[in-house]
């Protein structure tokens, strides 16, 4: 199963890579787009779910590490206002 990261620039400028163990994370969200924190965090919750359980499918087990960058993503953006810009800078496969 491909692996990715995302590279993102949270509001307040810091960059942070994120872990998806599945391409879905580029279904969606677009490298060079911003989105709102709370649309952001909504994207990657749809999306670090589905790959989570796609590793259920094929493993047996659901991803942690897909369900722990979640968590650092929900933690991360209730920092920021909810219309506050989060921009993908890029997708490293």
């Amino acid at each position: 199963m491909p692996e990715m990261r995302f590279i993102i620039r949270w509001p307040d400028g810091a960059e942070e890579s994120c872990y998806s163990p599945s391409l879905v994370i580029s279904e969606h969200m677009t490298a060079g787009e911003s989105y709102p924190v709370s649309d952001f965090a909504e994207r990657c919750r749809t999306a670090l779910n589905i790959a989570s359980e796609r590793v259920r499918a094929k493993y047996g087990f659901a991803c942690s590490s897909a369900l722990d960058q979640l968590g650092r993503i929900e933690r991360a953006s209730a920092r920021f206002a909810p219309d506050a810009p989060v921009t993908v800078v890029s997708f490293e496969t």
